[in-house]
């Protein structure tokens, strides 16, 4: 970022003509930007690039002319073209002893030149006399530099120098340091092993820029090792807190939020060290609290600092408030207009869902929301969060969504992935064999080659083995692998110890677990171990034991494996059946597992043979720290090669540099305390809560490893103000401002969920009420929850419908009325068994449907209709088979509109019945009761002339 803002300051006084630069810079930009084609620009970059070559070339260029030209070829190599020839009139000009010169050099070699180019060594030495420069412009432009340049070859060639710069006056000095040892680290962690307790150090710096600099090479090596660093939680959580209160200068504050990125990348450092340990854990929830509830959700900063907040929260030992405060701020991101909170409310509520399972249920209508969003982003997302929450109950809907999903995306990466996760599920979820036979066509017809031939593999042997209630292993539970693993071991230990189970009836068993696991080799190795133990036993005892078939079976298909584990093992009882009994008990002692095995790591018994085979002319061994690479390949030329480029440039490591007389007085290893560091008499960190408080009654103290604390004292005084107040500054009119484009969504304090639920359900649909096929939906994801609330809502529109039922008789009994148009709640939810074709009308009728059809199936049928279900007269055992004829009886009465559908009063159109019978199509009545029927068997039309036998085999 600071070479891109140097680069923009070069090019406005390039085009202000400052320091001596002419106008030529300005005119070749505004060109490329008019240019129409990339044809164009390349031309003009080329004409540029010749005319460089030749400016470049004439010695007599003054210095302030080569400045400017180096610009503009750092700008012709910026935009894709070939800039070498210039590369070392950049390293020239690094040596210059002008600053502007000088730092335009470094800004050039960097941005032209990576760690393996050659010219760097030419470098090297440059930035090492500029780190001893007196000018800290000088040394900040070449510790930019060494961040880029220098490689792990030569990191020990400008280390010490670096070091030493940790302890320089300057602010920005000390922080391009603690960069560049950064920076040292993640190419070679071992050169500066030695050195990472300065980084423990530089925390306690006291210029805040620092400080954050710090945290960014304390966060890798928190990754790597969390225990080392748990003394430094308090530490962490005091710098939190004084960010959060606003303590640091207001330079460090971005959109009105105190040093944000700072505060984010606490977070994540407090994160990994929370992470299964209550203690370290207990020590943060203070100061999360706090952030959640002085969080701003008008800036899009203040939002990515709430959802770092809730990836804390998911990662650190659980605490009820916590979750709920998390559960809140996840709600809001839900309930935003913004798709990019959206995505964050998502991906927080995957995390939340793995402490508690019953979050979700909360928010299911706008999960479904986002599942039918035209966002695909969005949507992927939301097909993470659903997978990660399947169950049993509702595998078959989220499934099916997805398999819906994947038939209308092309990107195969991402097809597959859904493919793949269709499978999982339905193997591990479920509900019956059918099912799964079912699902698994439609992920073979929609991917094709895009799934695992596993699968294909799976699928084939479910089929040939059968599937139905007369399956003997339908219901028979899956047994962990690793449980497995203990079954197999124990069985090949003990299995015929006492004597109830023969051997051959073990290791049938056997065999039919590692049959039944034919994608697990981890299994099938532990199986034939067992078996291989169980021969063994029963040949040391003297018994006679035959090859079962099934056992030469695996043996034989083991031995061709693509395995080499299982052929060993397998090879091995082999061989094992081929031994006497004195061999047998001494290669397979009985009760010898847990004895120890000596190993001779020397290979002392090969001694004899070394020493021959070197007597006869074999070449010597070559260490293998010598074979890696180490060694350079020049130390194992001949001498006189070796003598011949003694001459040349070298290119082997710097030596590591020993350490000065003074550096060993100042530095410490890890091993010590550092030396700012204050000494505690009382080592108690690591006694209980309360005694750790009587023994540190500072909240800013740092404990160490050895009683040691880190000294913040005077931290506040130079980071905050004297007039502090520790309330939160706010007014009402910054508050309704939207910052960096986010939207202001308030900021209250909590709610309850049907509280929440009602707001989110005005906001989204104002005035009309949730479709009955959402409710289905989430009743289908999300379970008892959306259940409950379906059912009251279908008891409120029960009780709404018979109210206006009794108010329209007693008007009408009162005195004749015109006909008006009545306004009756939405129709109740359709039945879950109903998969039907028919369509569903979104707007609620003007009269009542249910009520019309009354009648339409004579006078057996006059039992009055219940909840959207027709009742039929069973006084006469309905033909299966004749009610699903073609056939249309001549004399049925054919209804004029689907009541479903139409807003015509059937009733109240008696004198057209004569007209609407004459027309032609199938008889509602006979419609009606074929639906009743069929519904009473079990079965589901598909259509609207089913198949009985049709719809019963799917």
């Amino acid at each position: 970022m600071e070479q891109l803002r140097t680069i923009g300051r070069e090019l406005a006084m390039g085009s202000q003509g400052g320091w001596g630069q002419s106008k030529e810079f300005l005119d070749l930009v505004k060109s490329i930007g008019e240019a129409r084609s990339k044809a164009e620009e390349d031309r003009i970059i080329a004409r540029e690039l010749e005319h460089l070559k030749r400016r470049l070339a004439d010695p007599d260029v003054p210095r302030r002319k080569m400045k400017e030209l180096l610009l503009r070829l750092v700008y012709a190599e910026m935009l894709g073209h070939d800039a070498s020839f210039g590369h070392i009139h950049a390293v020239k000009m690094t040596h210059d002893e002008s600053l502007p010169l000088k730092r335009t050099g470094y800004l050039a070699v960097a941005l032209f030149l990576d760690e393996r180019h050659d010219l760097v060594i030419l470098v090297v030495n440059t930035i090492q006399k500029d780190l001893r420069s007196d000018n800290y412009l000088v040394v900040c432009a070449a510790l930019t530099a060494a961040c880029r340049l220098i490689g792990e070859e030569a990191i020990p060639a400008v280390l010490p120098q670096v070091v030493e710069l940790l302890a320089h006056p300057k602010e920005a000095v000390r922080k391009k340091a603690v960069m560049a040892l950064h920076r040292f680290y993640q190419r070679s962690p071992s050169s500066i092993s030695h050195l990472v307790s300065n980084f423990r150090k530089r925390l306690c710096d006291n210029d805040p820029g620092v400080m954050g600099a710090t945290l960014c090479p304390l966060y890798d090596l928190i990754l790597e090792e969390p225990n080392s660093y748990k003394d430094l939680v308090v530490s962490f959580v005091n710098i939190l807190k004084q960010v959060a209160e606003r303590r640091l200068p207001t330079s460090y504050d971005y959109h009105q939020m105190p040093a944000p990125f700072i505060q984010i990348k606490l977070l994540k450092i407090l994160a990994v060290l929370g992470s299964g340990d209550k203690q370290a854990s207990g020590h943060m929830y203070t100061v999360l609290g706090d952030i959640f509830r002085k969080g701003d959700t008008a800036s899009n900063i203040g939002n990515a600092i709430l959802y770092e907040c809730i990836c804390c929260i998911s990662s650190i030992f659980p605490n009820p408030k916590m979750l709920e405060a998390a559960a809140e701020t996840t709600s809001k991101f839900l309930k935003s207009d913004s798709h990019n909170l959206k995505y964050m409310g998502i991906d927080s509520l995957g995390r939340l869902i793995k402490i508690n399972p019953d979050i979700a249920e909360e928010h299911q209508l706008a999960v479904i929301d986002c599942l039918e969003d035209p966002d695909d982003t969005l949507k992927r997302k939301t097909f993470e969060l659903l997978y990660k929450m399947t169950k049993s109950t509702n595998v078959e809907v989220i499934v099916d969504r997805m398999i819906e999903y994947m038939i209308n995306i092309t990107d195969h990466h991402y097809k597959t992935e859904i493919a793949s996760r269709c499978v999982e599920l339905a193997e591990q979820f479920a509900p019956s064999n059918l099912w799964f036979i079912q699902t698994m066509n439609k992920v073979f017809e929609h991917a094709g080659d895009l799934v695992n031939i596993r699968v294909a593999h799976n699928l084939m042997r479910l089929i040939a083995e059968g599937f139905g209630e007369e399956d003997e292993g339908a219901d028979k539970p899956k047994l962990p692998s690793s449980f497995l693993q203990i079954i197999c071991w124990v069985l090949g230990e003990y299995g015929t110890a006492d004597g109830k189970y023969s051997a051959s009836y073990i290791i049938g068993k056997l065999c039919d677990v590692a049959e039944a696991h034919l994608t697990d080799d981890t299994i099938k190795a532990y199986a034939i171990s067992a078996i291989l133990k169980i021969f063994a036993f029963e040949i040391a005892l003297g018994r006679k034991i035959d090859m079962l078939p099934e056992c030469q079976t695996l043996v034989d298909e083991l031995s061709a494996s693509h395995s080499t584990d299982l052929q060993q093992r397998a090879y091995e009882l082999q061989a094992l059946l081929g031994l006497d009994k004195r061999a047998v008990e001494s290669v397979m002692p009985a009760d010898a597992s847990c004895e120890d095995i000596e190993v001779d790591r020397n290979l002392s018994f090969l001694n004899s043979y070394v020493q021959q085979a070197l007597e006869n002319g074999a070449a010597p061994y070559i260490p293998e720290s010598e074979r890696s690479g180490v060694i350079s390949v020049g130390s194992y030329r001949s001498q006189e090669q070796q003598e011949t480029s003694a001459h040349t440039l070298r290119f082997e490591a710097y030596e590591m540099p020993k350490p000065s007389l003074t550096l060993a007085t100042s530095q410490v290893s890890m091993s010590t305390p550092p030396t700012d560091l204050v000494p505690i008499p009382d080592p108690g960190y690591y006694k209980e809560d309360h005694q750790t408080s009587r023994s540190q009654p500072s909240g800013d103290a740092i404990s160490g490893e050895f009683g040691v604390k880190l000294c913040l004292d005077g931290v506040q005084k130079k980071w905050g103000r004297p007039t502090y107040s520790s309330s939160t500054p706010s007014s009402s009119a910054s508050s309704q401002q939207a910052t960096n484009g986010g939207s202001h969504s308030d900021g209250g304090g909590s709610t309850s969920s049907q509280a929440r639920e009602s707001s989110y359900g005005s906001k989204r649909q104002q005035g009309t009420e949730i479709s009955a096929e959402k409710q289905r939906l989430a009743a289908s994801l999300f379970g008892s929850a959306a259940a409950k609330a379906d059912r009251k809502a279908q008891a409120s529109r029960k009780a709404s419908k018979e109210s206006a039922s009794a108010e329209k008789a007693t008007a009408s009994s009162a005195a004749p009325q015109p006909i008006k148009e009545q306004v009756i709640p939405a129709a109740p939810a359709p039945d879950l068994l109903d998969l039907g074709d028919e369509p569903v009308s979104s707007a609620p009728p003007s009269a009542d449907p249910f009520s019309q059809l009354e009648g339409l199936l004579g006078p057996a049928s006059a039992t009055p209709v219940v909840s959207g279900a027709l009742a039929t007269s069973t006084s006469k055992a309905p033909d299966l088979l004749s009610i699903f004829s073609d056939d249309v009886p001549t004399g049925a009465t054919s209804g004029s509109t689907d009541p479903a559908l139409g807003d015509v009063n059937l009733m109240s159109s008696h004198k057209g019945a004569t007209a609407a019978a004459a027309k032609k199509g199938p008889s509602l009545q006979d419609a009606l009761q074929k639906d009743a029927t069929a519904r009473q068997v079990g079965v589901t039309p598909t259509g609207n002339n089913p198949n009985l036998f049709k719809d019963l085999l799917g």
